[in-house]
């Protein structure tokens, strides 16, 4: 018997393959849907195996949901990353196959922008979410060569010259992805600021919407977690998520705390490397302090890193379209000292974080540190509630329907309850 209602969901990687915060969202999405009565979702995403054939196609599960993997040869060409007829044929072959009622396209690089087109020829209605600029920017996150953000605004692909590599190639590659958006029925964006930027930029202007990430709320035990720590070390603990890069913000963290003169807190720096490589002690060496590396979290861990820090640095030095890690401690009653990003900073807690603009260093950060360690956050300062990926999946069935996208008659059972 056909469900009620069928869900294609698409994403570069997808459980068992999982990384990357567009990957956590479109999982997350994804389960909290297929617990629901009368909703089916599958997952179409990719992976590079040498021992497969290129082109071939997988298939795994979890959590209720089904994932076709399709086997990526190494040696792709640039255009290939965006748009690869093979990969497009394979696609087509399992929409046919599976015959859902909607597809819901998250980060498509490797899987290439050309199904767009191709679901629209078949009558099958295409939410496009949009997480990043990788729609309009060749290097993804607006980052020049010489790590300093782009700033453009709006993107205009005639000023690109000096920052990619082949011009032409680059133009038109923004040219196709335009194109194949435009197509989409409706797009979402994580934040006002990502909506603005893109459609003046000219992605798929009149489309979009906004549609908040969800964010994991804190266990019932969280706050015992962080008690038990604090009684049991009682220095200031900052933490770190971002990865060592200048993207990140890096390079500010080193130099504020090799120079801060002062040894009398901690600092954990979260590895979310897949081999564990991001952190050697040579990363932190000369850094005052007590610095300790912890693993990368996932929705069962997350609470343990949080429990261990009062104070998060979030020095993103581009204009990203969301935050998560911010939401993450702010839903936990962690401060937060944060650049003005973008989307970074459209969240209710304003009054709970240090401000930085893009492009201070350690001249700024550096008092602030030492302000914090001398007058600590308040340790009992009150979680703030965001929309959970419940929510955020509830509201998407909303969006869905609202703009008559769904089969004629669908209705949604209940919430369902987050998983213990």
């Amino acid at each position: 018997m056909k469900p009620a209602l069928h869900i294609l969901t698409a994403n570069v990687f997808f459980a068992p393959h999982t990384y990357g915060g567009a990957t956590h969202v479109a999982e997350q999405v994804a389960f909290s849907l297929a617990r629901r009565p009368g909703i089916r979702v599958t997952a179409i995403s990719a992976m590079v195996r040498s021992e497969y054939a290129p082109y071939a196609v997988m298939k795994t599960e979890k959590n209720g949901v089904e994932n076709y993997i399709i086997n990526l040869p190494p040696d792709r060409t640039q255009e290939e990353i965006y748009n690869n007829p093979k990969v497009t044929e394979r696609v087509v072959s399992l929409v046919r196959d599976l015959d859902p009622d909607i597809a819901h396209l998250h980060a498509i690089q490797e899987i290439g922008a050309g199904i767009i087109p191709r679901l629209h020829e078949l009558a099958l209605p295409v939410v496009l979410s949009v997480h990043d600029f990788w729609w309009l920017c060749e290097r993804q996150f607006m980052i020049r060569p010489n790590g300093k953000y782009c700033g453009q605004d709006p993107i205009d692909i005639e000023a690109c010259k000096g920052c990619v590599h082949d011009h032409e190639r680059a133009r038109r590659r923004h040219d196709y992805l335009v194109g194949a958006a435009g197509v989409a029925d409706l797009v979402t964006y994580p934040s006002s600021f990502a909506r603005r930027l893109c459609e003046d930029s000219g992605l798929a202007a009149g489309k979009g919407v906004v549609w908040e990430n969800g964010t994991l709320p804190p266990g019932p035990d969280f706050a015992a977690k962080r008690a038990a720590r604090k009684a049991d070390d009682r220095r200031v603990a900052f933490g770190f998520v971002g990865g060592p890069s200048p993207i990140k913000g890096w390079p500010i963290i080193q130099d504020t705390f090799r120079s801060i003169g002062r040894d009398d807190f901690v600092g954990h720096l979260v590895d979310a490397s897949l081999d564990g490589s991001w952190y050697t002690p040579a990363k932190y060496a000369g850094m005052r302090g007590d610095w300790r590396v912890h693993p990368r979290y996932d929705s069962a861990t997350i609470d343990d890193f949080y429990a261990k820090i009062d104070v998060l640095l979030f020095l993103s030095q581009w204009k990203e379209t969301f935050g998560l890690t911010i939401r993450e401690a702010l839903a936990r009653g962690v401060h937060v000292v944060q650049t003005d990003g973008g989307g970074t900073i459209e969240h209710p807690g304003r009054d709970r974080v240090s401000l930085m603009q893009i492009g201070d260093g350690a001249e700024t950060l550096r008092p602030l540190v030492n302000s914090l360690i001398d007058a600590p956050p308040a340790p009992d300062m009150a979680p703030l509630v965001f929309p959970s990926y419940d929510d955020q999946a509830s509201q998407l069935l909303r969006l869905m329907s609202r703009h008559g996208l769904l089969p004629s008659g669908t209705t949604f059972g209940a919430t369902p309850a987050a998983p213990q």
